[in-house]
């Protein structure tokens, strides 16, 4: 079975990014390795960074109500897949189902606290 491995997100899409170096990634409850997780160089991390500040201007240019409705869209798609999410979560961190729900049920009340 082939290792799954783990990319960088930048300016919305996933990247290898530059540097050929991994880490393992294991399953805490049981000691297994998941997955490689690319480590990001100096230059990926600046690419992140910049497409970071990038965004910024037009995110803070919206209308806060089209704001809103994006947080709220947001919401509901963790909500969606708050069992996909949770799988996660257990898998990489080594917590039992309930209590990844309950941690995807706490960071959902942050994002329903920025809606505003």
């Amino acid at each position: 079975m082939k290792m799954k491995i783990l990319d960088h997100l930048i300016n919305g899409a996933a990247t290898a990014g530059l540097s050929d170096r991994t880490g393992p990634v294991f399953n805490p409850a049981t000691g297994d390795q998941i997955a490689q997780v690319r480590l990001a160089s100096a230059a990926d991390v600046d690419a992140a960074v910049a497409a970071a500040k990038a965004a910024l201007p037009e995110w803070s240019a919206m209308p806060p109500l089209r704001r809103a409705r994006i947080m709220f869209r947001f919401n509901e798609l963790i909500h969606a897949h708050t069992d996909e999410l949770a799988a996660m979560i257990t898998e990489e961190h080594g917590k039992t189902i309930e209590d990844a729900k309950g941690d995807i049920l706490r960071g959902r009340e942050v994002v329903e606290f920025a809606c505003g």
